[in-house]
């Protein structure tokens, strides 16, 4: 069986349901891309082999490796080809698409081929970078040198935007449109802070600072995909299917959202949105942010602890049974929905919901309950808190079933052994393990020890636990009512264990 490559696909009849874009030889690189790995390729290079389709684009990316050891030599290989498969639920059915994606010409290592990087912020129809470098990739370190190659991404952001500004004279027609999609809040904002950060750093020119300021656009951004990546169990299967071999198949659900805030003329130069793409130009990411925190986080944060403890191990398993799909969906439709303050965009918030439920149930998506309750306290504080004090400021009580959500996240941390920042329990007598903060485990570990089994006594011990502000942001025994409730489940879940429990919270 040949290998996908460029000279492959002149003589290939598509099989195995798959398509193949048109080709892209003549076009030029008008995209650099920092990160080669499976979330760009299913997301970003997927959406500019959209764009190319459509004739709304016409132009190539480059991509460059961030790391010494990355996939490059299998991208070259390839001439930049690979098979994208995108499996989900939509509108409640089924879908899946294969595609063979024809974006990306080529790739670089910036460790062996600075020269090669820099060569292309001397191309005029340059005009694009895209990054995904991971969260700890948007960083400044004073040790950080221009010679050579820099060794972080946004000290090789600037000593490419400066070879480039100082090969087109500082022409402000020649800026660059940078789009980071690390999964940190104002991922461009930051990403401006560190590039003026390193020319301060290296004593770059006064000129070079106004250009960046004035004639670079940074795009913050919200991205929104699950992408699962080479799939291992089945790539013998898909290849037999397509025809051919294929070292970069990628993999990931049919969701998409893009959020961009920038100038609204980006979206002209940029046209996602005619190409029929989930693709959002704005002037305030925010309002999508929080959507998705409240919604998508914390439904699965409102529901899992208390899922994982009615014995089920996946979010898929979780949607399919009877009582905790239930839970779920209620969770979703009449508390979480019902606690937006500021955003009246009930059309948004409704497809947004009923769009989590299908991703929720999707059969390609193998989401562990326990990797998701990885620091539970933190993350109900930022995901579940603000709708549980919204939804009570709102209608005057308490959301039933997101204090149901509190006090079974509190139950998780009831028993075992604690060290090293790890929970060490047992469920129906089956051992697990689950991280979190050393401090949050040890006072949730003192606070259980004081626990007794009456209406009193878990009174005393809620109180104690909604006390703590260093968890919470705030004392929350000043909601009314909140350390009672929290009581009778906590009462009732260790008396009469979890499902008995979310049986009568639902009644």
């Amino acid at each position: 069986m040949e290998q996908l490559s460029k000279e492959f696909l002149k003589g290939y009849v598509p099989q195995g349901g798959v398509a193949v874009s048109p080709p892209t030889d003549g076009m030029p690189e008008k995209v650099i891309q920092f990160g080669e790995g499976n979330f760009l390729r299913a997301f970003v290079d997927w959406m500019f082999d959209k764009l190319n389709r459509e004739g709304l684009f016409n132009g190539r990316i480059v991509v460059v490796q961030p790391i010494e050891n990355g996939l490059v030599p299998i991208v070259n290989e390839q001439d930049g080809l690979y098979t994208l498969l995108l499996r989900g639920i939509e509108d409640g059915k089924f879908k899946e698409t294969r595609e063979i994606i024809t974006s990306v010409s080529r790739g670089l290592n910036p460790y062996t081929q600075w020269d090669g990087v820099l060569a292309c912020a001397e191309s005029p129809e340059m005009e694009i970078a895209v990054s995904n470098t991971t969260e700890a990739g948007i960083v400044f370190d004073e040790t950080d040198v221009m010679e050579g190659t820099p060794k972080t991404y946004p000290g090789k952001l600037t000593a490419f935007l400066y070879h480039r500004w100082k090969h087109f004279g500082g022409d402000e027609t020649k800026g660059m449109i940078i789009i980071p999609c690390e999964l940190i809040e104002e991922n461009g904002r930051n990403l401006k802070k560190a590039v003026l950060r390193f020319a301060e750093l290296w004593r770059l020119e006064d000129g070079f600072v106004k250009w960046t300021e004035n004639a670079c656009t940074f795009v913050s951004t919200l991205v929104d995909r699950v992408v699962t990546g080479y799939p291992r169990d089945e790539a013998e299967k898909i290849e037999s299917e397509i025809g051919c071999r294929d070292k970069l198949i990628d993999t990931g659900e049919y969701f998409h959202l893009w959020v961009l805030e920038g100038p609204a003329q980006l979206a002209e130069r940029i046209p996602f949105h005619k190409a029929g793409l989930h693709v959002v130009w704005t002037d305030d990411q925010r309002p999508y942010r929080n959507r998705k925190v409240r919604i998508l986080n914390g439904a699965h944060t409102g529901s899992v602890p208390a899922a994982f403890f009615c014995g089920l191990d996946t979010v898929k398993e979780m949607m399919d049974d009877r009582l905790t799909g239930r839970f779920v969906n209620e969770l979703i439709d009449e508390e979480i929905l019902k606690a937006f303050k500021n955003d009246n965009d009930t059309e948004a918030l409704t497809s947004l919901a009923n769009a989590v439920k299908d991703r929720f149930r999707n059969p390609y998506i193998k989401h562990y309950l326990l990797s998701i309750m990885l620091n539970s306290s933190s993350k109900f504080a930022v995901r579940d808190l603000p709708s549980l004090v919204d939804y009570y400021e709102m209608h005057g009580a308490l959301p039933k079933r997101l204090v149901f959500s509190l006090a079974a996240l509190l139950t998780v941390y009831r028993d075992g052994e604690r060290s090293g920042g790890m929970l060490r329990s047992k469920r129906d007598g089956a051992p697990f393990e689950m991280r979190d903060d050393e401090k949050v485990l040890e006072f949730m570990g003192e606070t259980w020890k004081s626990y007794t089994p009456t209406p009193e006594g878990a009174r005393r011990t809620a109180q104690t636990f909604l006390a703590e502000s260093a968890i919470w942001g705030r004392d929350l025994n000043d909601i009314p009512g909140l350390a009672g409730a929290v009581a009778e489940n906590l009462l009732r879940i260790t008396e009469k264990g979890m499902r008995a429990a979310m049986e009568e919270v639902l009644q």
